[in-house]
């Protein structure tokens, strides 16, 4: 799983949206992170886990439970108003139920996709607030703000559904962040194909790299948002198929 996505330009926006979302949102709900001394790193004021929540294994996932022939479709950096709607539509065509990677801010920006995902029968993942790729590079306290802050945008987004996983920006996993996110009943999720969809490389370059690279492990990385995604789109349309003419089934990554 190497790390990718380091200094997208959009994301330049998304952490400045970010602060704003966090610095409105403190005092209103007894997740957000709490203000600190001039100077010093954000500290989440995460309450004490609700008892429904299960932890889960630390460990990076990469397994389908569909088991050897399985494939996870992830989708990444939503949800976006005109991308997430027509990748919804190609998988509804195809019957394909995937894992969305929502950055916290785009799911509160749009609550309306992050139900329309969940009613459709698919998975949330916590992707973080911001999408800092050097989030491995930061205290702990960032982290944690990071990771339960989304968490909490994404619950409340959704109408109560929390998300099932947790995926750090660019790979940016630390055993901190790892531990943090599976005491809340999130799975760290990894991938195996980066279809590099965010370079916009082409149709066919992204449906090459899913057809030549999928032999190596389940779990496929594709992305909603952050720019033009009719290449991902276009993409799905081959890819779905095409996997399901090799024997592949759709699944889950494995929790």
């Amino acid at each position: 799983m190497a790390r990718h996505g380091a200094g997208r330009g959009w994301y330049g926006k998304v952490v400045g949206a970010a602060l704003g979302v966090t610095i409105l949102a403190t005092g209103a709900s007894m997740w957000t992170a709490q203000a600190g001394a001039v100077g010093s790193s954000p500290k989440a004021s995460a309450p004490a886990k609700p008892a429904a929540v299960k932890p889960v294994d630390v460990t990076i996932v990469h397994a389908s439970d569909k088991g050897p022939r399985g494939v996870n479709i992830t989708i990444d950096d939503g949800p976006d108003p005109e991308w997430t709607p027509q990748v919804l539509d190609v998988l509804a065509q195809y019957g394909v139920k995937a894992t969305f990677c929502m950055v916290g801010t785009q799911a509160q920006a749009h609550p309306d996709l992050v139900k329309k995902v969940v009613a459709a029968g698919h998975r949330l993942c916590d992707h973080s607030v911001s999408h800092d790729t050097t989030m491995d590079k930061k205290s702990e306290a960032y982290q944690s703000q990071q990771i339960l802050d989304a968490e909490r945008m994404i619950t409340e987004a959704s109408g109560g559904v929390r998300p099932m996983y947790y995926r750090a920006p660019g790979g940016a996993f630390t055993p901190y962040s790892r531990k943090l996110a599976a005491s809340h009943g999130m799975r760290p999720l990894g991938w195996n194909v980066d279809t590099k969809d965010f370079e916009r490389p082409g149709t066919a370059a992204i449906v090459t790299t899913v057809q030549q690279e999928i032999a190596g492990g389940p779990t496929v990385l594709f992305h909603d948002a952050g720019g033009d995604r009719s290449q991902t789109v276009a993409a799905l349309r081959q890819v779905l198929p095409w996997l399901k003419e090799q024997g592949y089934s759709f699944g889950f990554p494995v929790r």
